[in-house]
């Protein structure tokens, strides 16, 4: 972000699962933020100028020696500082207090009960109320200046805020749902004690993208790695509003693609935005690099490393190419990157973690600060058409990666065909806006059934539906059972060598949304 931003919240990850819904949370009060590590010095905090620090949550305990830390000088910045559950902990230690083991791991509700009046519960109601726990150790002395502002039945310092200075630690995660005020005490946070404006919007974002582009590309010319999904086409319509014709979108048809998705792209760039469109047809280029492989992150890395190989050959047969264009999002960035301290490795993305070390071509990332709802917005202030901004998500690995086991072309259409099942039923029932992502999975996995008459032994298909806002978290989607029995019925009649259908059951976390 420009210095015109200053207005901002840098978030230290200490490893929780939830910290990305920290940056949600204050986003969503128009205040833009940041996740970095705590391996951040003071020098370095100070010279990112932000308005205010979180200190995340973390599965780690402070009294195991090889717990993340912070440097200590950065609680002397006189920066307002918030510690969440990990972070009191931490600060409580930095500043001399008592962390003990608790006598048992309190996860889930609790009834948070105010104390003292404080700027950081403005708006909330003085009696109790829910919120959500999670951890193993608690604080048992606060630190010398610190004054409890919040129990609760287990954690006599539920929250706690310093005298004089602008440190304050609460032992919840007012991030998630269950916690009952916990965006009102985000924004009392952001707002009322670190003086944000709330002044940062997608469409700045896209304003300063553009200008961005424009500034690191200057008279080279760049290729977009065009996938057809949400972020690519994005990505592509931003940095066409920066540089025009400068452009030139290559859209690799690895033959892991959803139904019909190369014409649907083809057609859609040519009559809908306007931007020349190169086709390369590699499937057998990829499904030879994947003949044999097995397992996620192999596949991904292989698919990664492959575009990129392709995209330098047309590159060259282009001529002139110095940047590629990638639709990397925030979120990408922060789950395949894992130091000391940071949220541990989920996966790697094609865009992040797939990239050979050396390459040709210069990255421009034009989303990779926003999360995915962010990027539908930018999408729209873009002028891109909304079959394609409302898009389900779709991974840069395509079928690859919901195909459990080895790719192969037969696997490849049939899984095709079922999903398309699955999605044309859905846009039917009128539901297809309603959920966050829906797909099929191969499983490779047979199973014995009937058919007619004769007996079969064939491939088991999982359907996968989820609601969510940006992913970070979701629930299984609640389908009415005559619309899973009709996708059911016409997959394992209308798609040879299935014979089995199954719903998946289970939320994110503890599971991720898509398979691999």
């Amino acid at each position: 972000m420009s210095d015109a931003h200053r207005d901002r919240i840098l978030i230290f990850d200490f490893g929780s699962q939830y910290t990305q819904l920290i940056a949600r949370r204050i986003r969503e009060h128009h205040v833009y933020c940041e996740i970095h590590p705590p391996t951040m010095t003071a020098a370095e905090v100070a010279a990112w100028r932000p308005a205010g620090l979180v200190l995340s949550g973390g599965p780690s305990s402070v009294l195991d020696d090889d717990a993340p830390s912070l440097d200590p000088a950065i609680l002397d910045l006189g920066l307002p500082t918030l510690g969440i559950c990990y972070g009191l902990q931490l600060m409580t230690q930095l500043l001399g207090g008592v962390v003990e083991k608790a006598d048992d791991h309190e996860y889930g509700r609790a009834l948070l009960t105010p104390g003292k009046p404080h700027p950081l519960f403005a708006g909330l109601d003085d009696v109790p109320h829910n919120v959500w726990m999670s951890h193993g150790d608690r604080v048992l002395e606060l630190a010398p200046g610190f004054e409890a502002i919040a129990t609760s039945d287990n954690s006599p310092f539920a929250a706690a805020a310093h005298t004089e200075r602008p440190l304050l630690g609460i032992q919840f995660h007012p991030e998630v749902v269950h916690t009952e005020g916990g965006s009102q005490l985000l924004a009392n946070f952001v707002r009322g004690i670190c003086g944000c404006t709330g002044s940062w919007t997608v469409e700045a974002f896209v304003e300063e993208s553009i200008a961005a582009v424009q500034a690191q590309v200057g008279d080279g010319r760049v290729v977009c790695g065009l996938s057809g999904g949400v972020d690519s086409s994005v990505a592509a319509a931003l940095v066409h509003r920066a540089i025009g014709d400068k452009l030139t979108c290559i859209f690799v048809d690895h033959g892991l693609l959803r139904k019909n998705e190369r014409e649907e792209v083809e057609t859609a760039f040519a009559d809908s935005l306007g931007i020349p469109l190169v086709t390369v047809d590699a499937r057998e280029r990829f499904l030879q690099a994947l003949k044999g492989v097995t397992e996620p992150e192999e596949k991904r890395k292989i698919i990664g490393h492959l575009f990129i190989d392709i995209f330098d050959e047309e590159a060259d047969r282009i001529g002139g190419a110095d940047f590629l264009v990638q639709g990397t999002l925030y979120p990408d960035v922060i789950e395949s990157v894992s130091v000391r301290g940071p949220s541990a490795t989920i996966k790697s993305h094609h865009n992040v973690g797939g990239l050979p070390e050396r390459m040709k071509l210069a990255l421009v990332e034009p989303l990779r600060e926003l999360f995915k709802d962010e990027v539908r917005e930018a999408g729209r202030l873009a002028g891109v058409p909304e079959h394609i901004v409302g898009r389900h998500p779709f991974p840069g690995p395509g079928l690859a990666i919901r195909i459990i086991g080895e790719v192969t072309g037969e696997r490849c259409d049939i899984l095709c065909e079922a999903d398309a099942i699955l999605i044309e039923e859905i846009r039917n029932a009128g539901l297809y806006d309603e959920i966050w992502q829906a797909f099929a999975v191969f499983l490779p996995i047979q199973s014995v059934g009937v058919m007619g008459d004769a007996r079969t032994y064939d491939n088991c298909i999982a359907l996968r539906c989820v609601s969510a806002v940006d992913g970070m978290t979701a629930d299984w989607s609640r389908l009415p059972h005559e619309l899973l029995a009709k996708v059911s019925s016409r997959i394992t009649n209308e798609v040879a060598g299935v014979n089995r259908v199954v719903y998946d059951v289970s939320s994110k976390p503890p599971a991720t949304i898509e398979w691999e």
